[in-house]
């Protein structure tokens, strides 16, 4: 019932609003003419939303039509880009850059990523006021990313645009369904065309993915060993060779975990760790690189951990803290790196949790708490930030449940833990993440409780998390991670009922964990953290 950490990487947000300075004439930007259109799109965006444009601008550049639908295009292309999407964060400046202002004059339409954040940026209305005084009949279409459209349109779009073209939103159209608006939008397709496309692409979804990942391991040893024998060519394919890495290793491994196939990914790890190793040493690396390098060991790391190949998974998260320590060097007070060497500190502190080495994980998991409040001083608001609190207070809550010495000192690293969760939780949409992690801080209090013998508070914080769970197992029936927390809360209630003598109540409970159990294995039948869950609900007696 530990925490699980999620490991994404944002960008920092916009920093107050400057005066605005005066708007160019248009004029001015259009140097080549109306007619000198370079991008199909520019994507506006607050960087606070950077996770969720980098993921929408990957999906529309790798986006390819349908060909019956291509063929009326020029030239008959089937790709949407090139998509423009700026990669500087503007505290400072006081007007829009060069480069965004040449980028909006050549852009055929615009994208807005709606928000709160970008409801509040001063430079997301500023590029939205200029593309429509350089092109009052081009095309904006606004999609949805957070927040109710009342509090994430910027008042810039206020009677510019159609209606909503798409709500990436769990509860709206998702983002599957939005990203095919978008397309539509741009392409000038129909949307029924596409939605039947992509439903055909579904139903072959598990073997297709299962075939990729196989076919791009393969092709990732042919561009290594291309990398290494062609010298004129070297440094663009090491470039596309790492590429291809990151790729299989974070982008696809959410996908396999959602099927339950991640042994797939086992000889990838070692082929990339093999990889990395013939590099040398960190001072030749650039700051992408060192990034990249950081995500793909966590990556490993957590695979390995996940089918008990805990030495292999130790070296990796040793090596992701070397490099995350040095990212932090080059740059100390930068919130993205804070928050990776956060990551960094946790993975090596949960390998000597596992280990039962007290010491060692008590003094990576106090770093990852000092990290994650760091954080939380910088912006106190940001539901990341908190997660990672929430995160950091939960793990000593852990550690000191773990410590017969200490097991009642845990509440207090536990009802902390709760409380940075739901303060996240009231400042972002409910999600099925935002359930699992609420229900995860509930379940630990009420190990917190029954450790200091108050059963009547134990099981009441046992049946809430249940409760919010319950819902989400129901309807999700595929996420096998939520699964996974689903049938391990039921068989803890199984568990403290059959230990305070209400046998009869465990049963049921005790019945339905161990019927998960089987359909998780049935999934992934090498996947030893199933199969030791499974062996101890087997091995329970509630008769």
């Amino acid at each position: 019932m530990l925490g699980t950490n999620t490991l994404p990487f944002g960008a920092a947000g916009d920093v107050g609003s400057p005066k605005a300075a005066p708007m160019p004439a248009a004029h001015d930007l259009a140097e080549d003419g109306p007619s000198a259109v370079t991008y199909r799109a520019f994507l506006s965006y607050s960087h606070l939303d950077d996770t969720a444009a980098r993921r929408l601008h990957r999906r529309l550049e790798s986006y390819r039509l349908p060909r019956r639908l291509a063929a009326g295009r020029p030239g008959g292309s089937r790709a949407l880009g090139p998509i423009f999407r700026d990669l500087e964060d503007l505290p400072a400046a006081t007007d829009l850059s060069d480069a965004v202002k040449r980028a909006l004059a050549r852009s055929a339409a615009m994208i807005v990523l709606c928000s709160p954040a970008a409801r509040a940026s001063h430079w997301v209305a500023r590029e939205i006021a200029l593309f429509r005084t350089l092109y009052p009949d081009r095309p904006i279409l606004a999609a949805i990313v957070s927040g109710t459209p009342a509090e994430a349109f910027p008042e810039a779009l206020t009677g510019l645009v159609e209606p909503l073209a798409a709500d990436l939103r769990p509860e709206g159209d998702g983002r599957r369904l939005g990203l095919l608006k978008i397309v539509a939008g741009l392409a000038q397709v129909p949307l029924d065309a596409l939605v039947q496309r992509d439903a055909q692409r579904r139903v072959r979804r598990v073997t297709a993915i299962t075939l990729a990942a196989l076919a791009m391991m393969l092709a990732m040893a042919v561009m290594t060993i291309a990398a290494i024998t062609a010298r004129n060519d070297a440094v663009r394919q090491k470039a596309a060779a790492e590429g291809l890495v990151e790729f299989m290793l974070t982008d696809l491994r959410p996908q396999l975990r959602q099927v339950g196939r991640l042994d797939v990914m086992t000889s990838v790890n070692e082929r990339a760790m093999r990889y990395y190793a013939a590099q040398g040493g960190l001072d030749a690396l650039d700051d992408a690189g060192l990034e990249r390098r950081a995500r793909i060991l966590h990556a490993m790391g957590e695979d390995d951990q996940n089918r008990d190949r805990f030495p292999q998974a130790l070296a990796k998260f040793r090596e992701a803290y070397r490099v995350t320590a040095e990212q932090l060097r080059r740059l100390p007070g930068d919130p993205d790196r804070l928050f990776t060497h956060a990551q960094s500190a946790y993975w090596v502190g949960y390998s000597a949790y596992l280990a039962h080495d007290w010491p060692v994980a008590a003094r990576h998991w106090q770093e990852y708490r000092d990290l994650a409040a760091r954080l939380v001083a910088i912006d106190g608001r940001n539901p990341k930030w908190l997660h990672e609190q929430g995160y950091a207070e939960g793990n000593l809550c852990t550690l000191d449940l773990a410590q017969p010495a200490r097991r009642t000192a845990a509440l207090d690293h536990c009802v902390a833990a709760l409380d940075a969760t739901a303060r996240a939780a009231r400042l972002e949409p409910a999600t099925t993440k935002a359930a699992e992690d609420l229900a995860n801080r509930h379940a630990w209090i009420a190990d917190a409780w029954f450790a200091r013998g108050d059963t009547v508070r134990g099981f009441a914080e046992r049946r809430r998390q249940l409760a919010l769970l319950a819902p989400f197992a129901a309807r999700e029936a595929d996420n096998m991670e939520l699964q996974d927390q689903w049938m391990r809360a039921l068989m803890s209630l199984s568990e403290d009922l059959r230990d305070h003598g209400r046998t009869a109540e465990a049963r049921p409970y005790h019945t339905r964990a161990r019927a998960l159990a089987a359909q998780l294995l049935s999934r992934d039948p090498d996947n030893e953290r199933w199969r030791g869950w499974s062996r101890r609900i087997d091995a329970f007696d509630v008769k």
